[in-house]
């Protein structure tokens, strides 16, 4: 990722790789070696929209779209497109994005064919994390980084597992949550994140790697993740099995967050959740600051900040890339001159 002074935005060049001048050549290889590879299993297409897949509703085609339904899939994809020097973008359930109207030209790798959950026996733990004894009633769940995190929570809600009710209703998927170490609640994905596992693209070979987590390399809403070299492939959480008899309990909590959602209106319009990260050095949260600077309501295009939450920039049905940016980018200048604060975006917009 890069940083300039409004906004983060994920430009295809942060990978290194340039478009090959004809393009067209450069995609219709890499549909030819996808095609006749005997292992590669998944979806091809070109010229697909990318708005539909995206909670904000926004953004242009994707000249590229590669869709692989396993893990091995994804490797030999990821590997033909630095073969050929076409930038790429992963996404996932794209609930953090705004993708640019222009569309992405490049490929776009979609994740989500390929989510899974179920428990991790502990004899499975890579040797080169050392001994690990879990604690009475401790278990390990693994998901694939396209696992939906609804799915997940519900894997833990039937199988009584505590520890992921605070996501309930958080959209999108666990890669997704990993990458930006999504907070609910005052409770971090790192928090209850064992270990991942993730492809290593910065090369000109996709390496595979794991690690245990290191809660010094997590923030808030920072994770290793976000340097623009690694792909998440799966996590295992740390989290605690309970009996049938609090089955009814993990259940209602989870119902709880998710109506604090509905009343918070997060359902209410297409959006990508919050769009700037809480500072607490400001002494308030984002959304506050933004209400009390009058600007709930404000909007440019259909854009607009929601009437109901500071924080949230809502699609009051066709809004534009170009929108939301320049109202994020107003959001920033207005707070700025009124409070001398600067609002850090964590929606990242996927330029060319």
């Amino acid at each position: 990722m890069t940083h300039n002074d409004a906004l983060l935005i994920f430009n295809s060049k942060c990978y290194n790789l340039h478009v090959n001048e004809n393009n067209k050549n450069a995609y219709n290889k890499i549909i030819e070696n996808l095609k006749n590879h005997d292992a590669f299993i998944g979806d091809i297409l070109q010229n697909e929209p990318l708005a539909p897949k995206t909670t904000f509703k926004i953004g242009g085609n994707a000249d590229l779209f590669i869709a692989p339904q396993n893990y091995y899939s994804f490797q030999i994809a990821i590997d033909s497109l630095i073969a050929n020097q076409v930038p790429f973008f992963i996404l996932g359930g794209g609930s953090n994005v705004v993708i640019c109207d222009e569309g992405f030209k490049g490929a776009v790798i979609y994740t989500q064919k390929f989510s899974d959950t179920e428990y991790f026996n502990i004899r499975d733990i890579s040797s080169e994390f050392g001994k690990i004894t879990l604690q009475k009633n401790q278990v390990l769940i693994t998901c694939f980084s396209g696992t939906p995190i609804a799915s997940f929570v519900n894997f833990c809600t039937k199988n009584n597992i505590s520890g992921m009710e605070e996501f309930a209703g958080l959209p999108g998927t666990v890669g997704g949550a990993l990458f930006m170490n999504a907070r609910c609640f005052n409770k971090s994905i790192s928090d209850i994140l064992f270990s991942s596992s993730y492809m290593d693209f910065s090369g000109t070979k996709t390496k595979l790697g794991k690690r245990l987590t290191n809660q010094d390399e997590w923030a808030y809403k920072v994770s290793p993740y976000q340097n623009g070299k690694y792909f998440i492939t799966t996590a295992t959480f740390l989290l605690t099995q309970m009996a049938e008899k609090d089955h009814d309990q993990i259940e209602s909590n989870c119902k709880k967050y998710i109506a604090e959602r509905v009343e918070k209106g997060h359902f209410k319009y297409p959006s990508a959740g919050s769009v700037f990260r809480n500072n607490h050095e400001f002494g308030k949260p984002s959304g506050q600051i933004i209400d009390e600077a009058g600007l709930k309501g404000y909007k440019i295009g259909d854009a607009q900040v929601a009437p109901f939450h500071g924080n949230f920039i809502i699609n009051l049905g066709h809004a534009t890339a170009t929108d939301v940016k320049k109202l994020v980018i107003f959001i920033k200048d207005d707070i700025s001159q009124k409070y001398g604060f600067s609002l850090n975006p964590e929606i990242i917009f996927v330029d060319n």
